[in-house]
This record gives C-alpha cells, structure tokens and sequence, in this order.
C-alpha cells in the first residue's frame, strides 16, 4: 500500500499549504482529495510535487507492507 503521510509532513516542514499548491502552483484539487482518500496519483503529479516542494519521492510517498490476503478455504471432495 502507498502512504502519503510523508507528503502532509513535508508541507508542515516547508510550511506549505494545499491551497498554496492549487492556487498558486496550479495543481488540481482533484490530487489532493485522491491523495486523502489513499488513491493513486500519476508519476507525472508524483515529479511535479518533488520539483515544486523541492525533495525526493520518499518524501512525497512511502511504501507499507500488508500481509497477503489468507487464501480462500478449501472445498472438500
């Protein structure tokens, strides 16, 4: 799963707002209600946000484990 917990850290870092971002860098609102609701956003916004707030991916996104889903029961014969 992508976490962008470190997006919201970076802001608070750099003090940046999002309505900074949609205002005045021209970001949709749409990204940031995606990014809220944990969906994905394309690599293109994804290298906007480094160039704008100036850090690297990892500071925008982070990759959590999950455990695999059990498999399904088996039926018997």
């Amino acid at each position: 799963m992508i976490s962008y917990q470190p997006f919201y850290e970076t802001l608070w870092k750099k003090n940046i707002t999002v309505y900074h971002l949609i205002f005045h860098e021209g970001f949709s609102a749409n990204t940031f209600h995606r990014m809220k609701q944990g969906k994905d956003i394309s690599t293109r916004t994804l290298d906007a946000l480094c160039f704008v707030l100036d850090c690297e991916v990892q500071d925008i996104i982070r990759h959590v484990k999950e455990e695999p889903p059990a498999p399904p029961p088996q039926k018997s014969k």
